[in-house]
């Protein structure tokens, strides 16, 4: 587990970051997103204890990261923006080098450097030179780095910048292999690649935690789609006139012989009950009854707008 509790970061007067909390848990795979500039990499700075917070604190398996610095870096496996390896040592060697300053046990280093490789897939260039290697390749022996130990909590700041689109999928896919068991949090300025990636998008705007949102529950409670097919007005008024109904808004639709509404409703499943019984006696066929989904774009347009508008 990893927290941040009511945690700021300032430099002289400017505050890069303003009162930050939340945690992640073992099993997670935690967006960190927003736009350039945002406070992304100062709060990744101090998860992974290289910048400590003005106030409050970052807890590491409990270990609170300025009082005991060595015992909660034990548990974080770090790879940033730019990899930290060596261009003169090939894979392998790189990796034996981490596994001695990470105190991986002397007789257990060749083992676990083989399932670092296996992990990463990177057993094809373990005998190349790193400077020799694609982006790609670098990527994954970065990976491979802050998987030494096998950490509980993986911070990524970015790790698919300047990948092409094959190379950011197939790492994408490697993510979610490693996140059973462990907290992954994935810092990125992409839209798609949290959704794809991720089970909860933190939001940062302007160095504050706008939205902690589960990408995995997206849908809107209560809101909903409904397309009946040829209907008049007359069925339009009952259908406000539901208990369960509080809004109702009629909208255009491909298909323009139908009616088509956007309904917000109560919570607690009884308006499609009521919907279908008042239909049933209408003679109103239903041709499309949907919930609504908020994407995550909309969510982090709506939250950025609305405090570029309150500026």
């Amino acid at each position: 587990m990893i927290s941040m509790e009511k945690a700021s970061r300032r430099y002289g007067q400017f505050e890069a970051v303003r009162d930050i909390s939340f945690t992640a848990r073992a099993g997670e795979v935690v967006g960190l997103l927003g736009q350039n500039g945002a406070g992304k990499t100062t709060i990744m700075n101090m998860l992974v204890g290289v910048l400590t917070p003005t106030q409050g604190r970052v807890l590491v398996d409990g270990q609170d990261m300025a009082l005991h610095p060595l015992q909660a870096r034990r548990a974080l496996g770090y790879l940033p923006e730019i990899p930290p390896l060596y261009p003169e040592m090939t894979t392998q060697e790189f990796l034996v080098f981490c596994c001695q300053i990470k105190q991986v046990h002397r007789g257990d280093i060749a083992r676990h450097v083989e399932e670092l490789m296996t992990l990463a897939d990177v057993h094809q260039v373990r005998h190349q030179l790193i400077g020799r290697l694609s982006r790609g390749y670098r990527q994954r022996v970065g990976l491979a780095q802050a998987l030494c130990g096998d950490p509980a909590v993986l911070l990524l700041d970015e790790p698919t910048a300047g990948f092409d689109p094959m190379q950011a999928v197939i790492f994408r896919k490697l993510i979610r292999k490693l996140a059973s068991g462990r907290v992954i949090i994935f810092s990125s300025h992409l839209l798609s690649e949290v959704q794809s990636v991720c089970d909860r998008a933190l939001i940062i705007h302007q160095g504050e935690l706008k939205l902690d949102h589960s990408l995995r529950q997206d849908t809107q409670d209560g809101h909903f789609r409904v397309r009946l097919r040829g209907s008049s007005p007359r069925v339009l008024a009952q259908i406000r006139q539901l208990d369960s109904v509080r809004r109702v808004r009629q909208v255009e639709g491909p298909h323009t012989q139908d009616l088509n509404l956007l309904v917000e409703a109560s919570t607690d499943g009884s308006f499609q009950t009521q919907l279908f019984t008042l239909l049933s006696g209408l003679n109103a066929p239903l041709m499309e009854l949907s919930p609504l989904s908020d994407s995550l774009e909309a969510l982090f347009l709506r939250v950025t707008a609305q405090e570029t508008q309150s500026a």
